[in-house]
């Protein structure tokens, strides 16, 4: 479809994919649906005609608990996000459900509250007219989405552990490009697969198994299916230690028939096929909605307030310093993409040219570079730094999707090239601007080892709490001024 390659040509899909912007605009879209059914629902009302609803206090405010507590519910179902492989039908059913949930809580409305305004007639149409515009946005976009992936965009690098029952599967995501499968590798020894596909794929015997672990080190992959008809617990459990070390998905393929013990799991589907999915970090996803909702609104509301600092630390940098506000500087994100980190700049302008110089004096045990009383930092920098102000133009990477508030620092590219296979685990969660080891009075002098256990520590036992105390110790770090 030539469509992709003048968006492509023009720099539209890439500024959308660099700034995040899908996911802001498919969740508008959603808003908006919910508030074109709340307008057609007012306007079927003859008294009404030709009004609109946000000018009477009852429906905006209905609107208001309505339009996030229906969003919410299509989230707990997973289905806020563009299917891969998801059958219409399915799609038509989930959106079913996620409007009978939310008749029942406006009938409860009702029947509790017993308002004059507005009338059960409204509640009735404003609930079918919802179904109706969400179900019918979501599979607009997910035909627009199939036609993207097909070009080769948005896809997901898997590795299979195949056997000759495993064919139908592999044909199928190799000969269905709209689901945005990519197989990087298939471990199998199966001659029929071999012969089938060695000329496009990786095929590796499966008595090298353990190479897995080299190819998820050098080579960007997303998850591992195991798809072979006989089930080798002893082989699974291996693979599922080296998936839990690198922070890679690991899925295996089952059927109702078989009874699988082994170990706690969620059940998923890819192209017609079950699988327990294993995720080795806790996956709780009430929890993991309000995160993502903090992150994003409190990103947004963090910018707003911080603005006027923000604007007045520009100013200094721009006038004590010369070379640019904002430094720039390429981090290793969510298993292992790569992404542009904001900071306000606190050195001087030839810094990076500089380091040369002073590799030396490091006094980091780890692949960072950090040395007391660096001579490249501006004195407005080192205040910057202190106060930990220097980070918050990372904000915009949280608002981006890039980053969290709280979780493990991104990486710079090379010290990843020097991590541990144990210490990849890091990057199983997206980087956040705070963490356990930064809110310690000590920061600077923790060594690598105890570091890394902290990131760790963090993921284990992640929960919303958690976050709400790393941050409170955040913001008294602030005005500590433990930063440097």
């Amino acid at each position: 479809m030539d469509l992709f390659s003048t968006l492509y040509r023009f720099q539209i899909i890439p500024f959308l994919k660099k700034w995040n912007l899908l996911n802001i605009i498919l969740g508008s879209l959603d808003i908006l649906a919910i508030a074109l059914a709340f307008q057609f629902a007012y306007l079927l009302n003859p008294v009404r005609a030709g009004n609109i609803f946000f000018n009477e206090w009852t429906y905006f405010l209905l609107y208001l608990v309505i339009m996030p507590v229906w969003l919410f519910i299509l989230y707990l179902l997973q289905v806020t996000e563009i299917p891969r492989t998801k059958r219409f039908r399915i799609l038509f059913l989930e959106y079913t459900v996620a409007a009978s949930v939310v008749l029942m809580l406006l009938i409860l409305y009702y029947f509790i509250i017993k308002p004059d305004q507005p009338p059960r007639r409204f509640l009735v149409y404003v609930v079918f007219l919802g179904f109706i515009f969400l179900l019918f946005l979501r599979v607009f976009e997910y035909r627009i989405f199939m036609i993207y992936r097909s070009q080769g965009y948005n896809f997901i690098n898997v590795v299979l552990i195949a056997d000759d029952k495993s064919l139908p599967l592999i044909k199928s995501l190799c000969n269905t490009p709209v689901w945005g499968y990519r197989i990087a590798a298939i471990f199998t020894s199966s001659e029929e697969i071999k012969n089938s596909y060695e000329d496009r794929i990786v095929i590796i015997p499966e008595e090298y198994i353990q190479v897995l672990n080299d190819l998820m080190e050098v080579d960007l992959i997303d998850e591992v299916l195991y798809v072979k008809n006989k089930v080798i617990p002893n082989e699974i459990r291996n693979v599922i230690r080296s998936c839990e070390e690198m922070g890679i998905v690991f899925r295996l393929m089952y059927n109702d028939e078989r009874k699988i013990n082994l170990s706690s799991a969620i059940k998923t589907e890819i192209a017609g096929r079950k699988f327990l999915t294993f995720i080795n970090i806790p996956h709780n996803p009430y929890a993991l909605v309000v995160k993502k909702i903090i992150d994003v609104f409190g990103s947004l509301i963090l910018i707003l307030f911080s603005f006027p600092i923000m604007l007045v630390s520009a100013i200094v940098i721009k006038v004590t310093s010369p070379g640019p506000v904002i430094f720039t500087q390429q981090r290793i994100g969510l298993r292992g993409r790569v992404f542009d980190l904001y900071k306000f700049r606190t050195m001087i302008r030839d810094a990076e040219s500089l380091k040369k110089n002073l590799e030396s004096r490091n006094e980091a045990d780890s692949p960072a570079f950090k040395i007391k009383n660096d001579p490249r930092i501006t004195k407005f920098g080192r205040f910057l730094r202190s106060t930990g102000l220097d980070e918050l133009p990372q904000l915009f990477n949280v608002l981006k999707g890039e980053m969290s508030l709280i979780g493990p620092r991104p990486p710079l590219p090379e010290e990843t090239y020097q991590y541990k296979r144990w210490q990849l685990r890091r990057l199983s969660v997206k980087p956040g601007l705070s963490c356990f080891w930064q809110v310690k009075p000590d920061r600077n002098t923790i060594r690598l080892q105890k570091w890394m256990e902290l990131d760790l520590a963090y993921i284990d036992n992640w929960s919303l709490r958690l976050d709400f105390i790393i941050l409170l110790k955040t913001i008294r770090s602030v005005f500590m001024r433990t930063g440097l």
